[in-house]
């Protein structure tokens, strides 16, 4: 493989797994802030992608972009109100909701399972204009994704550090002490899955528009696609404040998309790209528990030979 092979490689790997970044702090926001496993995010993903993609068709790609972080609150404030209001757990409210977005997407989509946005304009097309006749012209979507995910980023930084994100913070850890400091744990909750689910949809919309098409499986596995990435990046901030965890799992994603690329550069059949992602999910978990355990096995290891000695 040439050089330049290598680097249009690794700047691919460099946008979308900067664009999935952004799922991937919307987790978390929810799993590791709010401590809330929100099962909604593949089909919010796609909801976020659809919407945006029928805004950019209808001619207004700016307006896409707040539109397809609307319906992605609107996709949290449901499932926040089935967990808050009607007492479903929250598992199951987010498997519920991820299913009824299916109907909710091919609806969004106009009843096909596929828009072309081949000859739309979106807000890579705009970008690319502004920055035609500059050393970034060609990496207009790289550009537009460091943009996205910086000021996401930044956003999560400085809410968390207010009193509402302090609550959501202070629900996560302990929703019995938030409810006796008179501090509704229902809002905080909702809040928290509405900006999470907004950032999600962000995610898809970008994607969509990065791909000019969308289908109604573009978000199938992303759950498990941040999740990864999110214990990926955990693994080197696990102990760090909140600016180095965030930005740990963006370098999560990044990670993630970069061994995702490996192994289809390895011509790795498409079928088996499920299980890799599979495989480096369990790695990911696994790796902080067997690190914590090795002292324990080595100890084991030097028992045994100490006895195989004493008998020879």
């Amino acid at each position: 493989m040439s050089l330049s092979s290598a680097m249009s490689l690794i700047q691919t790997a460099l946008e979308l797994g900067l664009i999935s970044a952004l799922t991937v702090l919307a987790l978390f926001l929810s799993y590791s802030m709010l401590n809330v496993c929100d099962l909604s995010t593949d089909g919010c993903f796609t909801l976020g992608a659809a919407v945006g993609a029928v805004v950019a068709l209808a001619g207004h790609p700016l307006l896409s972009i707040p539109a397809a972080m609307a319906a992605g609150m609107t996709s949290g404030f449901v499932t926040a109100l089935l967990q808050t209001k009607m007492g479903v757990n929250s598992l199951l409210s987010g498997i519920a909701v991820n299913t009824a977005l299916y109907s909710v997407n091919i609806a969004v989509m106009g009843q096909s399972s596929l828009l072309n946005l081949n000859k739309t304009e979106t807000v890579f097309t705009l970008l690319r204009d502004k920055l035609s006749g500059t050393v970034l012209h060609g990496q207009y979507r790289l550009v537009a994704a460091v943009l996205a995910v910086g000021a996401v980023w930044l956003f999560l930084v400085l809410f968390l550090r207010t009193r509402l994100g302090l609550a959501i913070r202070a629900t996560g850890n302990n929703p019995d002490m938030v409810r006796s400091s008179s501090i509704n744990p229902a809002l905080t909750t909702t809040v928290g899955l509405c900006i999470s689910n907004s950032f999600t949809a962000l995610s898809g919309c970008l994607l969509a528009q990065s791909q000019k098409s969308v289908n109604i499986d573009i978000g199938s596995g992303m759950v498990t696609v941040a999740l990864a990435s999110l214990l990926i990046g955990g693994v080197f901030t696990a102990r760090g404040k909140i600016p180095l965890r965030a930005a740990g799992a963006v370098l999560g994603a990044v990670i993630f998309r970069l061994v995702y690329t490996l192994a289809l550069r390895l011509d790795m059949p498409a079928f088996m790209l499920k299980l890799v992602s599979s495989v480096i999910v369990v790695a990911a978990i696994s790796a902080p528990y067997l690190r914590a355990r090795a002292p324990l096995y080595k100890r084991r290891r030097e028992l045994k030979k100490r006895k195989g000695e004493e008998k020879c």
